[in-house]
């Protein structure tokens, strides 16, 4: 098992899990750099970064929670 369940979030607990997580933050991180560029507005370049944040955190969340020892 990769993940350990902590109230509402998962910790990772295998190098797999850091993994997912490290892959899931840069994924987050680099979607919202692209978008910040197009946009000189930062309330834009949330309201457009948005869906995909949810995206990510959707498949993120499930991964860990299939993956998870609880």
């Amino acid at each position: 098992m990769h993940f350990r369940k902590f109230g509402w979030i998962y910790i990772p607990v295998s190098y797999i899990g850091w993994l997912v997580t490290v892959l899931y933050l840069g994924i987050s991180v680099y979607t919202l750099v692209i978008i910040g560029q197009n946009y000189e507005s930062v309330k834009n370049s949330l309201i457009r970064f948005f869906p995909y944040f949810i995206c990510f955190s959707v498949i993120y969340f499930w991964i860990a929670s299939n993956t998870s020892k609880d």
